[in-house]
């Protein structure tokens, strides 16, 4: 199978109809999977590194109920988004290359959700642009609110150093713990190692003053078995920094299970969050 066949696969399993979107700036050329009533609210999905914005498949047609949902590939990342233009180098960079591709969809402002990096460049962008987001969710931040764990680090390293599909599988099932992993996201996220990608920009963690700063309140979900960081410590910088933010603790997931087998517990939250 290739990485086209795995992307259109899961993108199937979405069970509405979906348009594809191409918008073109400086950047390239970015692809946008677009579902639910045109005149609907919008919500845009930003997808973690290395999974497209196909691995929304659970949780986008849910949403698309009364929502214009926007799954975007990362301009930075594997998937249908091509950098064919100026390279993306920094936080601010990845910021302007969102509002042109909210710009381009027409979007004044939006609900904006995003999964690790993508939380990372969700949370980021509304303490840049708090104008362009009326609604923030976060799903597993990482490197938002807490530096990943070493051990986790380590584990990733020959994936990232040596991308090969054997070991992307092999990480990602080391990451759930034995969960029934979704045979077409591990196969998705397998070949998405080895497609030619513009190298992703590095994060940078934001201050604590303007985390405290941060409007709209988020709704920050944390995965009780995750590798990447520690959820206790993560639950506790969320309430201590946005007291006033939602945390909603799935306890048995992991931070590459979501949101792929979680849907059930994420999709009533994250709606109430929409229209609350």
């Amino acid at each position: 199978m290739t990485f086209q066949d795995a992307y259109d696969a899961l993108l199937a399993r979405w069970e509405v109809p979906v348009e594809q979107l191409e918008l073109a700036d400086e950047f390239g050329t970015t692809h946008v999977n677009a579902c639910g009533p045109a005149d609907g609210p919008p919500v845009v999905l930003l997808p973690g590194y290395g999974a497209t914005s196909s691995v929304w498949f659970a949780v986008a047609p849910r949403l698309a109920d009364r929502h214009r949902v926007y799954a975007v590939d990362l301009i930075v990342d594997a998937g249908r988004s091509t950098n064919t233009g100026q390279k993306p180098t920094t936080p601010a960079d990845l910021h302007t290359w969102l509002t042109n591709t909210l710009d381009g969809l027409g979007i004044a402002q939006t609900a904006l959700c995003g999964h690790s990096y993508g939380s990372w460049i969700a949370l980021t962008y509304t303490l840049a642009h708090p104008d362009r987001v009326d609604r923030l969710a976060l799903l597993d931040p990482t490197d938002s609110y807490l530096g990943l764990r070493l051990p986790y680090v380590l584990r990733a390293l020959p994936s990232l150093l040596r991308p090969s599909q054997d070991r992307t599988k092999s990480f990602l099932r080391w990451e759930t713990q034995g969960l029934p992993v979704d045979p077409g996201w591990l196969e998705l996220a397998g070949l998405a190692a080895k497609q030619p990608s513009t190298p992703f920009v590095r994060t940078k963690r934001p201050t604590d003053d303007q985390l405290r700063n941060l409007r709209p309140s988020p709704l920050v979900f944390v995965a009780g078995r995750s590798k990447s960081q520690n959820p206790a410590k993560l639950t506790q910088r969320v309430t201590t920094l946005n007291p006033t933010a939602t945390v909603v603790r799935l306890d048995s997931a992991t931070h590459h299970s979501l949101p792929v087998l979680h849907a059930d517990e994420v999709v009533p939250a994250l709606t109430k969050h929409l229209f609350n």
